[in-house]
């Protein structure tokens, strides 16, 4: 299993969904993000993190609620966002970031 540290230094975007399986907003996400990764394919990957199961991670990015996104490139955060977001919004922060 690919450690996080090492997934999101990539040269590719990584968009992780930080999220709670009890999380009403974060399950309406999970369509919008399947639906964004076929829009943008090989452009980025997407990651999710149970904050639940990774309180770590969760802590050390400052999660408070949920979902929140966060874009990493090169293992930098160069984006983010709490709550319901369109997955056309969510392409154009992808496109803005892969180059």
């Amino acid at each position: 299993m690919e450690k996080f540290e090492d997934l999101i230094q990539s040269p590719v975007p990584v968009l992780v969904d930080f999220f709670a399986g009890w999380c009403g907003p974060c399950k309406a996400m999970k369509p919008v993000l399947e639906e964004l990764k076929l829009i943008v394919g090989d452009k980025a990957r997407i990651a999710k993190i149970d904050v639940d199961q990774h309180e770590d991670l969760a802590t050390k990015y400052r999660i408070q609620a949920v979902p929140t996104f966060i874009l990493f490139k090169n293992g930098e955060a160069v984006w983010r966002h709490s709550g319901i977001i369109h997955s056309s919004e969510l392409q154009g922060v992808i496109e803005k970031h892969y180059t």
